[in-house]
């Protein structure tokens, strides 16, 4: 394809270039709780990448600071942050439908209402729903490690990655990212330390303790447990 420029023009010459996905879409069975979730709670808590910019004043019916959530899995720890953080708002974005559902669900046992879902590719809803320099927080924990080094090009950190997200922060805003496979959390702090416009908040230059802001999962509770090492990296946006 190198006889084109770019995507852009490729696709006005009918041409598809096939995008690297970081994530495997596994479809999974919805619960009968999962499913009347979503049958009863999407409605209000459901956002459409189809719908375009998102206005967050009239999603969230104020102006509050907005934390985004990559990836956000079943949903627990995020409806726990919401929860614990009522003066901000915040959107997830996770492909797995089943927990969507889960994440509605706990959100809805917890009258959670300062947080607002997306069923799509994360990468698309930066691009095309989050407005440029408008969120104070993004999350990234236990993205898909793709541990195998001829996969290691599908992790999600990389850096025109962080440059698109960097253009959504809000100066100051933090790129908060965890990990539980060392390797990764090597990868995340050496393409986050060439990253122009950031600086790393570790007063050692690499990893921060666990903030309180970010619930101790079940998993990562085993983990300690089991003496296996979780990595928090936390990157600034300063210009």
């Amino acid at each position: 394809m190198s006889q084109f420029k770019s995507e852009q023009e490729a696709a006005e010459s009918g041409v598809y270039i096939r995008k690297i996905q970081s994530f495997v879409k596994r479809e999974g069975r919805l619960t009968s709780g999962q499913a009347k979730a979503l049958e009863q709670y999407w409605p209000r808590m459901g956002l459409l990448h189809t719908d375009g910019k998102l206005d967050t004043e009239y999603t969230f019916g104020r102006q509050a600071p907005l934390v985004l959530e990559i990836g956000f899995g079943m949903g627990k720890s995020l409806v726990e942050m919401a929860k614990n953080e009522p003066d901000k708002d915040f959107i997830g974005i996770e492909v797995h439908r089943p927990g969507v559902g889960a994440c509605l669900a706990e959100a809805a046992e917890h009258q959670v209402t300062n947080l607002r879902v997306y069923e799509y590719d994360a990468v698309a809803v930066l691009a095309d729903c989050i407005a440029d320099a408008s969120l104070a927080r993004v999350q990234l924990f236990f993205p898909d490690p793709w541990h195998k080094k001829k996969h290691h090009k599908r992790r999600i950190v990389q850096a025109e990655f962080v440059q698109n997200l960097r253009t959504k922060l809000a100066l100051g805003g933090v790129f908060h990212m965890a990990t539980d496979w060392e390797n990764y959390a090597q990868h995340m702090l050496e393409v986050m330390s060439a990253a122009p416009g950031f600086v790393n908040q570790s007063e050692s230059g690499d990893y921060v303790p666990r903030p309180d802001q970010r619930p101790l999962t079940k998993f990562e509770q085993r983990g300690h447990r089991l003496g296996h090492g979780v990595w928090d990296l936390m990157f600034e946006k300063v210009n």
